[in-house]
């Protein structure tokens, strides 16, 4: 994990939708939220679908999530990766 950075900025395509920047800023903060504290598990796979309507595509996905990993220390593949794998209402990404 990279260190994190107190203010940066979301990586975002400038050709979405305010829309669309809001579903994938929510889903940022999601992730944000479940390294920090805890976040309700059905709460941040629904992000995550809704993100995926908006980024449908993995090398994009893939992309951002570079992008989101260096600006903010987070790695968005092992949150979510985790959180599919768990079985818990309540959910807290563990290094």
């Amino acid at each position: 994990m990279t260190a994190r950075h107190e203010n940066y900025q979301y990586p975002l395509n400038e050709m979405w939708s305010t829309a669309e920047i809001i579903t994938v800023t929510t889903f940022y903060r999601q992730i944000e939220a479940a390294n920090e504290a805890t976040v309700v598990t059905a709460e941040l796979l629904a992000a995550y679908q809704a993100f995926k309507t908006v980024v449908p595509a993995k090398s994009e996905e893939k992309q951002l999530s570079r992008e989101f990993e260096a600006v903010a220390g987070l790695n968005i593949y092992r949150t979510m990766q985790a959180a599919q794998a768990t079985n818990t209402r309540r959910f807290k990404y563990r290094i």
